[in-house]
C-alpha cells in the first residue's frame, strides 16, 4: 500500500474533526475496521481502486458495508466521493491510525513470529519493547514461518533479531571465518 501526501493530509482534517466533535476514539475504531476489511477481502481492494465503478456505486456499497460509523466517517466517505478518491481509503485509515497512536503516545511494535503469537510470547516481547521505548505499546503480529522461531521486534526505525534463522546464519558466518 502505497502513503500518499493526499492520505496523510485527509487523515490530518479527519482527526482534527473527530477531535473537534469528541469521537476521536470512535473513528478509529472506524479506521481499525476499514483497514481490516480491505485486508481481509480482495475483492473489496480491487472495486476501490477500479476505475470503471463510479463513485456513487463506491459510494453506496461502503454505505452498506459500514453503515454504523460515525457521521465524521461518514462525512470522509462523501468527500472521497467528490474527489473519487475511493482508491485511498486505506491509506487514509492507516494514517489515521499512526495520527491517533502518536497523538496519544502509543507506539506500534510490529512483531514478526513464526507461529500466531501466545500469551506467553506476547508478555516477553512487551517486556524488550519496553526496554526500547518509553511509549505506550501495543503490539501487531505478522506470522511468517520463514524465520522458523523466536521472534523480531520493530518498534519506529529500531529492530532487535531474536529468531531461529538469524541465529543460523551467525552461526554460518561464524564458522565460515
Amino acid at each position: 500500500m502505497v502513503m500518499s501526501r493526499a492520505a496523510i493530509r485527509y487523515a490530518k482534517a479527519i482527526l482534527e474533526t473527530a477531535l473537534s466533535s469528541g469521537k476521536e476514539n470512535q473513528v478509529n475504531d472506524d479506521m481499525k475496521s476499514i483497514i481490516n476489511a480491505v485486508n481481509s477481502s480482495a475483492d473489496l481492494k480491487d472495486f476501490l481502486a477500479s476505475p470503471i465503478i463510479t463513485s456513487e456505486v463506491k459510494m453506496n456499497v461502503l454505505s452498506e458495508i459500514f453503515g454504523s460509523v460515525q457521521a465524521d466517517t461518514k462525512s470522509l466517505f462523501r468527500l472521497l466521493q467528490e474527489n473519487k478518491r475511493f482508491e485511498i481509503l486505506e491509506a487514509i485509515a492507516t494514517q489515521f491510525n499512526a495520527q491517533f497512536d502518536e497523538m496519544n503516545g502509543v507506539e506500534v511494535a510490529k512483531v514478526t513470529t513464526a507461529f500466531p503469537i501466545t500469551a506467553e510470547l506476547e508478555a516477553k516481547i512487551l517486556a524488550k519493547a519496553k526496554a526500547i521505548s518509553t511509549k505506550k505499546i501495543t503490539i501487531q503480529n505478522t506470522v511468517d514461518p520463514s524465520i522458523i522461531g523466536g521472534f523480531i521486534l520493530r518498534i519506529g526505525d529500531k529492530q532487535y533479531n531474536a529468531s531461529v534463522s538469524n541465529r543460523l546464519h551467525e552461526l554460518k558466518r561464524e564458522f565460515s571465518n
